[in-house]
């Protein structure tokens, strides 16, 4: 229920952001026809239409486990994130096309005046707050929605900078550097969906999480004073939670009771990794002779 309201709450929080940077830019722009910060306007609105995908993905990511999905509805989270990326990627490359065909045409725009000094400084200023405080959350409660939110908010902190050098450039008496700025953004934007779909095809592929994490999967399960083995140690993402399977060995002539009690301590002691979500053990008799004895890093490949 707590994640439920978070993520909820950070949805909103940036869909209502983004309508006030649309409206402060796109008026910023209508007044002064600066290309930089037409080009931010729409990386703005490219902002607004993935909030909106964002919000109904965690709407429909936060609903309770049912029949036809027992484990709940969370591994929808990376396809909300890949809608986002494409988002991103269209906005950079309409932002692209607009700094190429000005430049061809000998048209680089004019200056923003103070109304878009303002309006790219603010920008900046709001997504700096808006980057910390939306991956604070993701982080809190492994959201990569969020996640992708965030880096988009820290990407459009570069290219309100990127964009507002260009507009004191041209104000200098420079005005090439105006569609120039457009240029940076439009790469700041293609690089953040990039980084989009890098981050989330590992958990639509079913990637092993980081080493460090294995290691400590593994040194938990070895810790148990009951367990003297492991063998078949195997983790991988299920969307963005991880599911891990793993035999350990314990002394043959335990009862099944005792082996019973080994599991389930193992079973809720891995659980309470935050990112682990499923656990499945398979407790061996250690006379079969089946962990070897390799090193953790070994022993979990």
């Amino acid at each position: 229920m707590e994640r439920k309201r978070a993520v909820r709450r950070v949805g909103l929080l940036v869909l209502a952001a983004n309508l006030g940077l649309v409206a402060a830019k796109g008026a910023a722009w209508w007044a002064t026809g600066s290309l930089a910060v037409g080009s931010e306007a729409v990386n703005s609105l490219a902002d607004v239409a993935y909030s909106v995908v964002v919000l109904g993905g965690l709407y429909l990511t936060t609903q309770p486990p049912d029949f036809e999905h027992p484990h709940g509805h969370e591994r929808i989270e990376p396809f909300v994130s890949l809608v986002v990326a494409l988002g991103v990627l269209a906005a950079g490359a309409a932002v692209l096309w607009q700094a190429s065909t000005s430049l061809l045409a000998g048209d680089p725009g004019r200056s923003a005046g103070l109304p878009g000094v303002l309006v790219l400084a603010g920008t900046a200023v709001a997504k700096y707050v808006l980057y910390r405080y939306v991956l604070g959350v993701a982080e809190n409660h492994h959201s990569p929605a969020l996640r992708a939110t965030a880096l988009d908010n820290r990407n459009d902190i570069l290219t309100a900078g990127a964009a507002l050098a260009g507009v004191l450039g041209s104000a200098a008496g420079y005005p090439v550097l105006d569609p120039l700025a457009a240029f940076v953004v439009a790469a700041g934007i293609l690089h953040t969906g990039y980084e989009i779909v890098r981050d989330n095809l590992n958990y639509l592929v079913g990637a092993a999480p980081p080493a460090d994490l294995r290691e400590e999967i593994l040194s938990r399960a070895l810790a148990h004073p009951d367990v003297e083995g492991a063998h078949d140690v195997v983790a991988h993402y299920v969307g963005p939670e991880i599911d891990v399977s793993l035999h350990v060995e314990v002394e043959g002539e335990m009862t099944l009771h005792e082996a019973h009690d080994i599991e389930t301590e193992l079973i809720l002691d891995l659980e309470s990794i935050p990112e682990v979500d499923d656990v499945f053990v398979h407790v061996d008799p250690k006379e079969l002779g089946e962990w070897k004895g390799e090193s953790p890093v070994n022993a979990t490949e």
